[in-house]
């Protein structure tokens, strides 16, 4: 149980906590919610013990470990794989020391330890995670130098997910995930064995994946049982209540300082003032919740174009002739498409992408785009991209050379940069504020065509939804990349899968697409009355699953092997007559005990090996 009571914290003199107290209990699974700059990463900081609280505490059970994603993996030459398994420090330890360990009673203190953590079905779990980030088989054998820091960090949430703390803190882990990575990542959690805390403004991560929130308010922590969407009902009711009752307060309030104000110079009445001036001082009034500030996005809107703006015929595209990434295109877009894509990560979203905002041109096939039309693009790595010692009105009067600054000052306001964000250094905004820098370039110049490829990252939920709201009202057609399934379902009304090297309509809903993506594939009979007849084959397990098993048993084989070793090393110590001699009755007993331990290590192991073979002889029948 994580017990937070009446803490307080500070940073230069701005406090972030006054009196702040939860309890989380062990193994809920609970989403931190909050403004942006409430503190909901500093908590995280607080509960690690990275900074010192003013008053108050936090405490855990004793041992308890605790985990999160700090940073990337360092680019190095250890495999994903390797990464990964290192990431539980315990077994690591444990494993360097089992090969060399001498002690027979240590020997089978350590196989026991081992047999207790589950650690021979080790590799298979970790090459099962990487495997839902997104890693194939291949490249969970290459090293770590080999990705970029984006993948690096999908490498760092493995790790910590592989060494399962009994607290997880995890905050945003779905910006660097794509949407099937995201859906993974939530059927996990939810499986998850241990506590969880996730800061995120993902909608449907919070709705899926967890079952309590906590938010973070005037400088306050309340814990609510139940997903987002229940939060925010019992939420909004708590401050129509607040303000229902804030009102009566205040008319009731307002009656008596009206009779104080009529009567207080009347002597009959004198007293009865002064008895009401007296109630009115002691009234501890209610303060009305605060309405947040609306946050909008506003998107010039284009003039109108004959459809389709956008057709494409039998097209193919790629970066070399004798490899095209993308083939068979028959696409067409109008200016009213609201179009998701959908595909796992490599399967070609990011190239037809650059292909529709003529980043990239057809290497065969028709393409015919209409004559006027302007397309506007948004890529995550582009908030990267921006200047950081110019401000948005520097990056806007750029883009925009001779138009009024009066006019640009309002496009920025008309995307939430009020006049401070304006003239501040776009390395001093948040990434909330970058994202929305980068989007009113994209749609600066009043797109016919949007594309949108996880614009909702750095975006907390108040943004999230004002985005959707922009969107549709948005006249030019809009094409959609993103791990976010309320944006998606918000939004787009066509899905487009990219897969096998094509695009094609999708014709289901995306809550199909996601069970479909979380739903193990069965094989199909071609013959319907044979299937009938015979008792259905268990599914043919994949070659990653027996990879990893052939793993599991060859460790499961060693580790006999070195038990076997020990034995009969003691069997020969045993075997010495002297040892029986009176004066060494003790020492007998201490060798026989130790030789009872390993015995009973040996089998333990033996046992873990006939399980390891006969799972792999059943993965490769």
């Amino acid at each position: 149980m994580l017990r937070i009571s009446e803490i307080n914290y500070s940073v230069e003199g701005r406090p972030l906590f006054e009196e702040a107290s939860a309890v989380i209990p062990d193994g809920h699974k609970v989403g931190l919610v909050g403004r942006n700059g409430a503190g909901k990463t500093t908590l995280f900081r607080i509960i690690r013990g990275e900074l010192g609280l003013d008053a108050g505490a936090i405490s855990l059970p004793s041992r308890a470990k605790i985990g999160g994603v700090a940073q990337e993996v360092p680019s190095s030459d250890v495999s994903l794989i390797d990464t990964v398994l290192a990431a539980d420090t315990e077994r690591a330890a444990l494993m360097l020391e089992s090969e060399t360990a001498t002690d027979a009673a240590r020997i089978a203190d350590i196989q026991s330890r081992l047999a207790d953590i589950d650690a021979w079905s080790a590799e298979g779990r970790a090459a099962s995670i990487l495997k839902g980030l997104g890693f194939d088989h291949e490249e969970q054998l290459m090293p770590c130098s080999e990705f970029s820091g984006g993948w690096r960090m999908r490498v760092a949430l493995a790790g910590v997910l592989f060494a399962q703390p009994d607290l997880l803190l995890l905050d945003e882990p779905t910006n660097y995930l794509d949407l099937e990575g995201a859906l993974w990542l939530e059927s996990y959690l939810a499986k998850y064995p241990h506590t969880v805390i996730i800061i995120s403004h993902d909608r449907g991560l919070l709705n899926r994946a967890v079952n309590g929130i906590l938010h973070l308010e005037d400088k306050k922590l309340t814990f609510y049982q139940g997903p987002y969407d229940q939060f925010a009902r019992q939420r909004a009711e708590k401050r129509a209540q607040l303000t229902a009752m804030a009102k009566k307060q205040q008319a009731r309030k307002d009656h008596m300082q009206s009779f104080v104000d009529r009567f207080k110079a009347k002597a009959s009445k004198a007293k009865q003032a002064q008895s009401r001036l007296k109630m009115i001082e002691k009234m501890d009034m209610i303060t009305p919740p605060e309405e947040a500030a609306r946050k909008v996005f506003t998107f010039p809107e284009p003039e109108e174009l004959s459809p389709p703006i956008i057709n494409i015929e039998n097209g193919s595209v790629g970066y070399s002739d004798d490899n095209p990434v993308l083939t068979r295109l028959n696409l067409r877009i109008d200016q009213d498409d609201r179009i998701a894509l959908l595909g796992k990560n490599g399967q070609g979203k990011s190239t037809l992408a650059k292909l529709l905002s003529d980043r990239l041109q057809l290497m065969a096939g028709k393409q015919i785009n209409s004559n006027k039309l302007r397309v506007g693009f948004f890529a995550q790595h582009q908030v990267d991209e921006l200047i950081i010692n110019e401000t948005p009105l520097q990056h806007i009067i750029s883009a925009r050379p001779g138009v009024m600054q009066s006019k640009l000052r309002a496009q920025l306001a008309g995307f939430g940069l009020g006049p401070d964000q304006a003239e501040t250094e776009v390395g001093r905004l948040s990434g909330g504020q970058k994202a929305r820098l980068s989007l009113l370039l994209a749609t600066l110049h009043a797109p016919h065509l949007l594309i949108l490829d996880e614009p909702t990252n750095h975006l907390d939920i108040e943004s999230r939804e004002a985005l959707v709201e922009a969107l549709t009202r948005y006249s030019g057609a809009v094409i959609l990349v993103s791990h976010d399934m309320h944006l998606l379902s918000m939004v787009a009304d066509r899905l487009w899968l990219v897969s096998d090297g094509t695009v094609t309509p999708y014709d289901d809903d995306l809550e199909e697409y996601r069970k479909m993506l979380l739903t193990p594939v069965k094989p199909v009979s071609k013959n319907p009355n044979k299937a009938k007849k015979e008792a259905p084959k268990p599914k043919r397990a994949s070659r990653d699953e027996v990879l990893a098993l052939r793993a599991e048993a060859r460790k499961s084989e060693e580790r006999v092997n070195k038990i076997n070793d020990m034995r009969d090393k003691l069997a020969k110590k045993l075997a010495d007559p002297e040892l029986y001699e009176d004066a060494k009755k003790g020492e007998l007993e201490v060798w026989n005990k130790k030789y009872a331990e390993v015995m009973g290590a040996l089998e333990r192991a033996e046992s873990l090996w006939m399980a390891a073979l006969e799972k792999l002889e059943k993965a490769s029948a």
